[in-house]
């Protein structure tokens, strides 16, 4: 009996080899936004340029102390785990949340409409974020992806995510948040073949301030997003 792989952490250097994916003789169908569009053309499928555990290059958040203590107590959980029942929720096949889903080391891609940005993540994640000056609904019900809308600032699509539930980590290393996060990321095209993502955070529950991070994603035009199932407690026999 062969266990089902389900944790991305696991799967890392697979999925970090772009061999797998690239297609020969095939280019991805993505679909690109009219030539009269006042907006810049973010389409296409893309891929982090690095991986990494943490959210931040060096050190941790500013974190409140109750916060503090909870991430220690995931450090410890995630050192003395079983592999088989890992404490990060990601590896439980639970959605990852915002910014995490950035993080993982699977391809996404942006698809323009005339009234929204749709990112098509391949671990089965579809995020929806209209740009037609609509705000976040009044009644929200917090959810492990909250409620995401954008608008064109220049060259550059701001998503603004509120109602999210604290029953994520913000990376594979545990560090924790609050039902009050607010994420914005600001994605821009550096060039052709670069997306940068500025991620600013904003929890005043689980973080004594403010603070950002930026990612780096490159494009991959032959690859296409494929099929990735996560069942929780699933085996293949």
């Amino acid at each position: 009996m062969q266990k089902y792989l389900r944790t991305v952490i696991l799967v890392t250097a697979v999925a970090l080899s772009p061999a797998p994916r690239a297609q020969t003789g095939q280019h991805s169908t993505v679909a690109k936004a009219p030539d009269a569009s006042p907006h810049p053309d973010l389409s296409g499928i893309w891929f982090q340029k690095e991986y990494h555990r943490n959210i931040l290059p060096n050190g941790n958040p500013p974190l409140q102390p109750w916060a503090e203590e909870l991430y220690k107590k995931h450090e410890l959980e995630i050192s003395t785990a079983n592999p088989d029942h890992p404490p990060d929720s990601v590896a439980r096949c639970i959605p990852p949340g915002v910014p995490r889903i950035l993080y993982l080391p699977f391809p996404w891609e942006i698809v323009q409409a005339s009234d929204r940005v749709v990112l098509i993540f391949e671990v089965q994640i579809v995020r929806q974020v209209f740009t037609d000056g609509r705000g976040h609904p009044k009644d929200l019900e917090p959810t492990y992806m909250g409620d995401s809308v954008g608008k064109w600032e220049g060259d550059t699509l701001v998503i603004d995510t509120v109602g999210l539930n604290d029953k994520t980590w913000l990376d594979a290393n545990g560090v924790p948040h609050s039902d009050a996060l607010h994420v914005v990321e600001r994605l821009r095209r550096l060039n052709h073949d670069t997306l940068r993502a500025d991620i600013m955070i904003d929890d005043p529950k689980a973080f004594t301030k403010p603070w950002s991070v930026e990612k780096l994603f490159d494009l991959k035009p032959d690859w296409h997003i494929k099929e990735y199932v996560c069942a929780e407690d699933n085996e293949i026999k």
